[in-house]
């Protein structure tokens, strides 16, 4: 990994940046605190989980560096403090995880915006240290160097692909912007064949078409899948619409899915499912609904304007309810 010698960054007051660390790994912690001193953070805390939770929590650095593998009743309260602390403070929060703790990670921040990565390299955290400081306001970074430079090019090359296919999902799916300039927006419907005797002015809506029977939807889901039987399956990564689809064909069921399944769906590492789903849900396509059983998870489900535009599209490709019929 480059050595980035970074100067003290300070915010718009001329106040240096701070950080708390914690993790119960030694290992990890250490990278977490010398990533974050080399990103020109001021350490106000490094210790593990225990430790910080069995005192007073008292002022939170401006990012806070999270590493929770075990997730015990213990963890469990820690956490939900740190996201209700870090939503009033405005810190930042940065949570690693395993695929195994993901479901009670997830369903423990419901407040603050926490970056939660999944498995995660190095360079993961070094990503996400870095989404923290483009969203700082008026930022004082000393002049980066030419290597520096080509470097965090490098680094926010996918982060810019990422973008790209938001924007192109917009213009295709969605076609524009919502009025809060937002990257997705839903068509509205139009106008339709009016019989004799209809309403004039009657849209698609009034008879909008229901989910076609999940079998159809998950057998579509498979032929996506074959494709990497035949091509490298990073040519079709799509994670947007294979999180669509999965919801889809789960709403069609009645079933609920998890954060840790969608993101198993996407087909896509988790940490960028994780940035994908909760993009989505800003968006309003789809909503984080608590589970009423177990408080600690939560599932996600498609928005109902959502699954309204999937069944038109389903309607428009011939895949349809049984009993409802495609015109010609």
């Amino acid at each position: 990994m480059q050595d980035f010698a970074y100067e003290p960054v300070y915010d718009g007051a001329g106040c240096q940046l701070t950080v708390t660390i914690l993790a119960d790994r030694d290992p990890v912690r250490g990278e977490m605190r010398a990533d974050a001193e080399g990103a020109g953070f001021r350490v106000l805390e490094c210790c593990g989980l225990d430790e910080f939770g069995s005192g007073a929590i008292g002022a939170l650095g401006d990012l806070v560096l999270v590493d929770c593998t075990g997730m015990d009743a213990q963890a469990m309260a820690l956490l939900s403090r740190l996201d209700v602390r870090a939503a009033k403070s405005g810190a930042q929060l940065v949570v690693s995880t395993i695929m195994e703790s993901l479901d009670v990670v997830f369903g423990c921040f419901t407040i603050s915006p926490a970056q939660i990565l999944v498995d995660p390299g190095r360079a993961d955290r070094v990503i996400a240290i870095g989404r923290v400081l483009a969203s700082v306001p008026n930022l004082r970074l000393r002049e980066l160097s030419e290597t520096d430079r080509l470097m965090l090019l490098r680094l926010t090359e996918q982060v810019g692909r990422v973008a790209q296919r938001v924007e192109g999902l917009s213009a295709q799916v969605f076609a524009g912007r919502t009025a809060d300039g937002g990257a997705f927006r839903f068509e509205a419907a139009r106008q339709t064949f009016r019989g004799e005797g209809d309403e004039p002015g009657t849209r698609a809506r009034d008879t909008a078409p229901q989910l076609p029977p999940a079998e159809a939807i998950r057998k579509l889901i498979h032929h996506r899948q074959m494709r990497s039987n035949f091509f490298d399956a990073e040519l079709f990564a799509d994670p947007a619409w294979d999180i669509l689809l999965d919801l889809a064909a789960a709403r069609a069921e009645r079933q609920q899915v998890s954060v840790s399944s969608l993101c198993i769906a996407a087909g896509v590492p988790a940490t960028t499912a994780l940035r994908w789903i909760g993009q989505m849900v800003e968006a309003d396509l789809l909503l984080r609904i608590p589970d009423p059983h177990d408080r600690r998870r939560a599932h996600i489900a498609l928005a109902d304007k959502t699954a309204d535009s999937m069944a038109r599209y389903f309607a428009a490709i011939g895949l349809v309810a049984a009993g409802e019929a495609v015109a010609a």
